[in-house]
Protein backbone atom coordinates (compact mmCIF):
# COMPACT_ATOMS: atom_id res chain seq x y z
CA UNK A 1 0.00 0.00 0.00
CA UNK A 2 2.69 2.63 0.93
CA UNK A 3 4.43 1.50 -2.01
CA UNK A 4 2.16 2.67 -4.32
CA UNK A 5 1.64 5.97 -2.37
CA UNK A 6 5.53 7.23 -2.48
CA UNK A 7 5.40 6.11 -6.71
CA UNK A 8 3.30 8.64 -7.05
CA UNK A 9 0.34 6.60 -7.89
CA UNK A 10 -3.71 7.85 -7.66
CA UNK A 11 -4.72 7.88 -3.54
CA UNK A 12 -7.77 5.16 -3.48
CA UNK A 13 -10.10 5.82 -0.88
CA UNK A 14 -13.07 4.06 0.45
CA UNK A 15 -16.71 6.00 2.16
CA UNK A 16 -18.16 3.33 4.66
CA UNK A 17 -21.44 5.00 5.73
CA UNK A 18 -24.77 3.62 7.47
CA UNK A 19 -27.52 5.62 6.31
CA UNK A 20 -28.61 8.53 3.94
CA UNK A 21 -24.91 8.93 2.27
CA UNK A 22 -25.00 13.02 2.27
CA UNK A 23 -21.21 13.57 3.17
CA UNK A 24 -20.72 10.25 1.09
CA UNK A 25 -21.45 12.02 -1.99
CA UNK A 26 -19.93 15.62 -0.69
CA UNK A 27 -17.08 13.69 -0.46
CA UNK A 28 -17.10 11.78 -3.89
CA UNK A 29 -18.09 15.37 -5.58
CA UNK A 30 -15.19 17.04 -3.88
CA UNK A 31 -12.60 13.97 -5.38
CA UNK A 32 -14.12 13.93 -8.76
CA UNK A 33 -11.87 14.42 -11.83
CA UNK A 34 -8.90 14.86 -9.48
CA UNK A 35 -6.03 13.18 -11.23
CA UNK A 36 -4.56 12.36 -7.76
CA UNK A 37 -7.38 11.07 -5.70
CA UNK A 38 -10.45 9.01 -6.04
CA UNK A 39 -13.33 7.54 -4.66
CA UNK A 40 -12.32 3.73 -5.05
CA UNK A 41 -15.71 1.98 -2.92
CA UNK A 42 -18.39 3.01 -1.02
CA UNK A 43 -19.40 0.32 1.10
CA UNK A 44 -22.55 0.17 3.20
CA UNK A 45 -23.65 -1.89 6.35
CA UNK A 46 -27.59 -1.23 6.23
CA UNK A 47 -29.38 -2.74 2.67
CA UNK A 48 -31.85 -0.12 2.79
CA UNK A 49 -29.59 2.79 3.08
CA UNK A 50 -30.10 5.22 0.86
CA UNK A 51 -26.21 5.56 0.28
CA UNK A 52 -26.55 2.76 -1.48
CA UNK A 53 -28.35 4.81 -4.20
CA UNK A 54 -26.43 7.54 -4.20
CA UNK A 55 -23.33 5.48 -4.82
CA UNK A 56 -25.30 4.20 -8.22
CA UNK A 57 -26.03 7.75 -9.26
CA UNK A 58 -22.25 8.99 -8.36
CA UNK A 59 -21.18 5.63 -10.80
CA UNK A 60 -18.98 4.87 -7.77
CA UNK A 61 -18.88 0.82 -6.90
CA UNK A 62 -21.30 0.30 -4.15
CA UNK A 63 -21.00 -3.11 -1.87
CA UNK A 64 -22.77 -3.98 1.08
CA UNK A 65 -21.59 -5.92 3.92
CA UNK A 66 -22.95 -7.10 6.89
CA UNK A 67 -22.07 -7.81 10.62
CA UNK A 68 -20.63 -10.89 10.08
CA UNK A 69 -18.45 -9.98 6.97
CA UNK A 70 -16.85 -7.14 9.16
CA UNK A 71 -16.53 -8.78 12.70
CA UNK A 72 -16.29 -13.16 11.99
CA UNK A 73 -14.47 -12.97 8.70
CA UNK A 74 -11.61 -11.20 6.66
CA UNK A 75 -14.29 -10.10 3.37
CA UNK A 76 -14.43 -6.64 4.22
CA UNK A 77 -10.08 -6.20 4.64
CA UNK A 78 -10.30 -8.30 1.17
CA UNK A 79 -12.35 -6.15 -0.41
CA UNK A 80 -10.70 -3.12 0.71
CA UNK A 81 -7.59 -4.92 -0.63
CA UNK A 82 -8.61 -5.94 -3.75
CA UNK A 83 -10.04 -2.71 -4.30
CA UNK A 84 -6.19 -1.24 -3.76
CA UNK A 85 -7.65 1.25 -0.81
CA UNK A 86 -5.07 3.39 0.89
CA UNK A 87 -7.79 5.36 3.52
CA UNK A 88 -10.66 4.43 4.77
CA UNK A 89 -13.66 7.47 5.34
CA UNK A 90 -16.19 6.99 7.81
CA UNK A 91 -19.16 9.11 6.60
CA UNK A 92 -22.13 8.12 9.46
CA UNK A 93 -20.58 4.39 9.63
CA UNK A 94 -22.22 3.35 13.18
CA UNK A 95 -20.47 0.39 13.76
CA UNK A 96 -17.03 0.09 15.62
CA UNK A 97 -14.32 -0.50 12.87
CA UNK A 98 -12.70 -4.26 13.19
CA UNK A 99 -9.29 -4.82 14.72
CA UNK A 100 -7.83 -6.27 11.31
CA UNK A 101 -8.94 -2.64 9.10
CA UNK A 102 -7.47 -0.46 12.08
CA UNK A 103 -3.70 -2.94 12.14
CA UNK A 104 -4.34 -2.74 8.38
CA UNK A 105 -4.51 0.94 7.83
CA UNK A 106 -2.91 2.58 10.69
CA UNK A 107 -3.84 6.07 11.18
CA UNK A 108 -5.47 5.86 7.34
CA UNK A 109 -9.18 5.59 8.95
CA UNK A 110 -10.94 8.75 8.91
CA UNK A 111 -13.82 9.85 10.89
CA UNK A 112 -16.46 13.03 11.14
CA UNK A 113 -18.55 13.40 14.16
CA UNK A 114 -21.11 16.08 14.82
CA UNK A 115 -20.32 17.79 18.14
CA UNK A 116 -17.34 19.06 19.76
CA UNK A 117 -15.25 15.74 21.04
CA UNK A 118 -14.85 15.45 23.78
CA UNK A 119 -18.26 16.02 24.77
CA UNK A 120 -21.09 14.30 23.31
CA UNK A 121 -18.97 10.95 21.76
CA UNK A 122 -19.12 7.52 22.65
CA UNK A 123 -21.57 4.79 21.51
CA UNK A 124 -25.29 5.72 20.90
CA UNK A 125 -23.85 9.50 20.37
CA UNK A 126 -24.77 9.55 16.51
CA UNK A 127 -26.49 11.68 14.74
CA UNK A 128 -29.90 13.39 16.39
CA UNK A 129 -29.12 11.85 19.30
CA UNK A 130 -26.27 13.90 19.68
CA UNK A 131 -27.94 17.19 19.19
CA UNK A 132 -30.90 16.34 20.99
CA UNK A 133 -28.19 16.02 23.79
CA UNK A 134 -26.34 19.20 22.70
CA UNK A 135 -29.77 21.26 23.27
CA UNK A 136 -31.28 19.63 25.78
CA UNK A 137 -28.01 20.02 27.72
CA UNK A 138 -28.27 24.31 26.77
CA UNK A 139 -24.90 23.91 25.39
CA UNK A 140 -23.81 27.70 23.77
CA UNK A 141 -21.79 25.69 20.74
CA UNK A 142 -21.50 22.96 19.39
CA UNK A 143 -19.65 21.86 15.75
CA UNK A 144 -17.83 18.69 13.93
CA UNK A 145 -14.90 17.56 14.88
CA UNK A 146 -12.93 15.48 12.61
CA UNK A 147 -10.26 12.74 13.70
CA UNK A 148 -8.47 9.48 13.39
CA UNK A 149 -9.99 6.36 14.07
CA UNK A 150 -8.90 4.00 16.77
CA UNK A 151 -10.26 0.93 18.45
CA UNK A 152 -12.69 3.04 21.10
CA UNK A 153 -15.05 5.25 19.79
CA UNK A 154 -15.00 8.79 19.19
CA UNK A 155 -11.22 8.71 20.67
CA UNK A 156 -8.60 8.70 18.32
CA UNK A 157 -5.82 12.03 17.38
CA UNK A 158 -7.60 14.79 17.07
CA UNK A 159 -7.32 16.59 13.26
CA UNK A 160 -10.17 19.14 13.31
CA UNK A 161 -12.67 20.97 14.54
CA UNK A 162 -15.28 23.75 13.32
CA UNK A 163 -17.67 25.52 15.68
CA UNK A 164 -21.11 27.13 15.24
CA UNK A 165 -23.43 28.99 18.04
CA UNK A 166 -26.35 26.83 19.91
CA UNK A 167 -28.95 29.87 19.73
CA UNK A 168 -31.62 30.07 22.94
CA UNK A 169 -34.16 28.87 20.02
CA UNK A 170 -32.37 26.44 18.00
CA UNK A 171 -33.97 22.96 17.84
CA UNK A 172 -32.21 19.35 16.95
CA UNK A 173 -33.48 20.39 13.86
CA UNK A 174 -32.23 23.50 13.31
CA UNK A 175 -28.68 22.75 14.54
CA UNK A 176 -28.44 20.01 12.29
CA UNK A 177 -28.58 21.86 9.55
CA UNK A 178 -25.68 24.08 10.83
CA UNK A 179 -23.47 20.96 11.41
CA UNK A 180 -24.41 20.12 8.21
CA UNK A 181 -23.26 23.15 6.60
CA UNK A 182 -20.24 22.79 8.48
CA UNK A 183 -19.54 18.77 7.44
CA UNK A 184 -20.11 20.21 3.95
CA UNK A 185 -17.54 23.04 3.75
CA UNK A 186 -14.93 21.42 5.62
CA UNK A 187 -14.65 17.36 5.86
CA UNK A 188 -14.00 16.74 2.38
CA UNK A 189 -10.90 19.51 2.60
CA UNK A 190 -9.48 17.99 5.59
CA UNK A 191 -9.28 14.51 4.36
CA UNK A 192 -7.56 16.48 1.39
CA UNK A 193 -5.17 17.87 3.64
CA UNK A 194 -4.78 15.04 5.88
CA UNK A 195 -4.09 12.42 3.19
CA UNK A 196 -1.49 14.63 1.45
CA UNK A 197 0.12 15.33 4.48
CA UNK A 198 0.77 12.08 5.42
CA UNK A 199 1.72 10.18 2.15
Amino acid sequence: MLDRLTMGNIIRLAILGSGNGTNAQQISEYFAGRDDVEVACIIYNKKDAFIAQRARNLGIEGHYFGWKDFYQSSAVLDYLRQREVDWVILAGFLWLVPEAILEAYPNRVINIHPALLPKYGGKGMYGHHVHEAVVEHGEKESGITIHIVDNRYDCGTMLFQAKCEVASDDTPDTLAAKIHLLEKEYFPRVIDETIHRQQ
